[in-house]
């Protein structure tokens, strides 16, 4: 997620207007729609399952950030390694950093894969509609 999150009620307006948007395709493609988006939708709470299990990265791998999981758990087993040698304090204080940066997405986790299901379900719509 980035730095400038969406409020909840942009990401709300979001979600209404594709809704909109949807109704007003033709029952073939609004079909279609539906039959994509259930295939492509992510779970929220399997997203805040991942975050709990303080493995950071996983939740970002979930939604199909790669880079940010990869740094995210890069991170985490640095830190983890370096509490088992002679700088265990920069070990804790990485894991430290990563686990309070992780917190946040862990607090708007539903927002978060709301806000990304809303970017999965305005591509489909657009790939079906060519606009």
């Amino acid at each position: 997620m980035s730095i400038a999150r969406k409020s909840k009620e942009t990401i709300q307006e979001d979600e209404e207007r594709i809704r909109r948007w949807v109704r007003e395709l033709p029952d073939d493609k609004r079909l279609q729609f539906f039959q994509q988006t259930e295939q492509a939708l992510k779970d929220p709470d399997t997203y805040a399952v991942l975050n709990y299990l303080f493995i950071a990265g996983l939740h970002h791998f979930y939604l199909g950030k790669w880079l940010r999981g990869c740094i995210n758990l890069s991170v985490f087993i640095t830190g983890a390694v370096l509490l088992f040698t002679n700088l265990t304090g920069i070990g804790l204080l990485l894991l430290i950093g990563v686990t309070v940066i992780e917190l946040k997405d862990l607090f708007y986790s539903q927002l978060v894969v709301q806000d990304y299901n809303n970017g999965v379900m305005e591509k489909i719509y657009h790939s079906l509609t060519g606009n």
